[in-house]
């Protein structure tokens, strides 16, 4: 009743209406809870044995020799490339003396989609003449993290870097203090824009959320994902996204700190987790000081039980895996799944099939890594757990992760936090020597990106070459491998134009480039 009266004070004319909506939404909140327990890791258990797929491939692996000339060219950097990133050349322009009122945006799924919706949040603002409000993240149902921007994202640079293009705020003033998630979901308001168009133009903000903002002096627009073109927008507007993105979102200190760690370790890995202790500062400058560095790679393993069951696809676990996925599929998509209407078969050879650890081993492999490579593995969870995970271990036995080379205590800052631990290995990802994902997504999207404006090494697999050959039962070691290294050529960090609709925060040249 208390939240009752103070959602009512000073808006009239809820009345019934709110008790009805505040009842079924925590109806729908037992509901979620109810199916998100029905449906746990406990619902499904991971499978075992898991025998390897490509037993012919893997023996043959573990006993290839890599030759020393391959290896120098497989770790060499990428030589410049002709392009370089964008600077700002003129003195910035003083801001409007008058905003037309406050931005608010609401930001659901993952870290690196939440990323680029800040930087949308921040063009649109400029293209509105308002004041941002630090974006707030939505909870996410899967990972169940509340972790805020303020969490993740160091916000004082954030507001700095961003002082000459936009204002922003950290909260509303007093007098919008009404303006809450909780507010804008017990009803229809008239300050929320709900019907944003995915990849909207600015002719559209300007037509349809500037109006509100002269009204009312705030606008909230959820959802908000997705909400703004990346064509057809005015030069310096995609500039201020590429400046958001690759210059005013970084971590926090901690997260940078334990990521400078884990990195330092991983280059000189004479010395354990256990050994170092957890004073990273001491430890990163004192590695400075160190010779011969080692060189690793950090391997984005996408493959959890939500994208297993979505592919529709056989990755070897027998009639129970097949039911117990074809049953969580059911459950949670209904059956409208594209991909249910393909044979295995035709999903491999189309490359629509997310490499299991062992494939994308096999791949590593066969492009020249070896028993010898530092490898960090960067996952939230993998299906199928460490049987699973035992096949590409044994092909890496120095692979690393975040619980082998950071303490218990490094990590209590982390643990149990889906975006922290997102954000750690995007770090190191980011200052890895190469960076490889088994599958597209957006943790590789934004990668991708961030790689080339930096002009970094960075793997692209061939997912339909891929799944071709390990349609492939009978093909010899010397074949297999000899198909991967000249179906990756090109694939390696090679800069590529970004194209109509496609995002400038994967494709960063022309938009956050310029040729040197």
């Amino acid at each position: 009743m208390e939240l009752l009266g103070y959602l009512n004070q000073g808006h009239p004319s809820r009345g019934t209406t709110l008790v009805i909506t505040l009842s079924l939404v925590l109806s729908t909140l037992v509901s979620f809870s109810t199916f998100t327990h029905a449906f746990s890791s406990s619902a499904f258990p991971e499978l075992n044995p898991i025998k390897p797929r490509h037993s012919r491939l893997l023996r043959s692996a573990v006993q290839h020799e890599t030759p020393t000339s391959q290896l120098s060219e497989i770790w060499s950097p990428l030589e410049s490339q002709g392009w370089k990133p964008y600077v700002e050349s003129n003195k910035p322009t003083a801001l409007p003396e008058k905003s037309e009122g406050y931005i608010q945006v609401f930001l659901d799924g993952g870290l690196n989609q939440q990323r680029m919706g800040i930087c949308d949040a921040v063009a649109v603002a400029k293209i509105l003449n308002a004041t941002l409000v630090i974006p707030y993240l939505e909870l996410n149902p899967v990972w169940r993290d509340s972790s805020s921007f303020m969490d993740i994202f160091d916000v004082d640079h954030f507001i700095d870097v961003l002082k000459d293009d936009i204002s922003i705020v950290k909260e509303l003033p007093k007098e919008f203090s009404w303006s809450t998630r909780e507010y804008y979901g017990l009803a229809i308001r008239e300050t929320r824009i709900k019907a944003a168009p995915v990849h909207a133009s600015a002719h559209w903000y300007l037509e349809n959320v500037l109006p509100v903002l002269q009204s009312y002096g705030i606008a909230a627009i959820s959802p908000f994902s997705h909400r703004l073109s990346f064509d057809n927008l005015p030069m310096d507007i995609q500039h201020l996204r590429c400046k958001v993105n690759f210059q005013a979102l970084t971590f926090v200190p901690h997260i940078r700190a334990l990521g400078d760690a884990l990195i330092s370790r991983l280059r000189y890995p004479e010395g354990s987790a256990g050994e170092m202790g957890s004073n990273y500062l001491q430890e990163v400058t004192g590695a400075g000081a160190r010779k011969n560095a080692g060189k690793f790679v950090v391997l984005h393993l996408r493959f959890d039980k939500d994208m297993a069951a979505h592919s529709a696809c056989d990755f070897g676990g027998g009639k129970a895996e097949k039911l117990a996925l074809a049953k969580y599929r059911q459950v949670i998509w209904q059956g409208r799944v594209l991909n249910s209407q393909f044979t295995d078969e035709e999903l491999r050879s189309q490359g629509r099939c997310p490499m299991t650890p062992e494939e994308v081993g096999l791949l590593l492999a066969a492009m020249g890594f070896d028993n010898s490579t530092r490898l960090y593995l960067a996952s939230h969870k993998v299906y199928g757990g460490e049987a699973r995970i035992s096949t590409l271990r044994e092909l890496f036995p120095l692979m690393e992760d975040k619980k082998s080379l950071a303490s218990s205590e490094e990590r209590s800052q982390i643990k149990g936090k889906a975006s922290l631990l997102a954000a750690l290995d995007y770090y190191v990802g980011l200052h890895s020597d190469i960076f490889i994902s088994a599958s597209p997504g957006n943790m590789h999207n934004a990668l991708v990106g961030h790689r080339t404006y930096l002009n970094l090494k960075t793997i692209r697999p061939n997912m339909a070459l891929m799944g071709q050959l390990f349609l492939n039962k009978t093909i010899e070691w010397s074949e297999f491998q000899d198909a991967v290294v000249e179906g990756h050529q090109n694939r390696q960090g090679e800069l590529r134009l970004r194209k109509p609709k496609q995002s400038i925060y994967t494709y960063p040249a022309p938009d956050c480039m310029c040729q040197a």
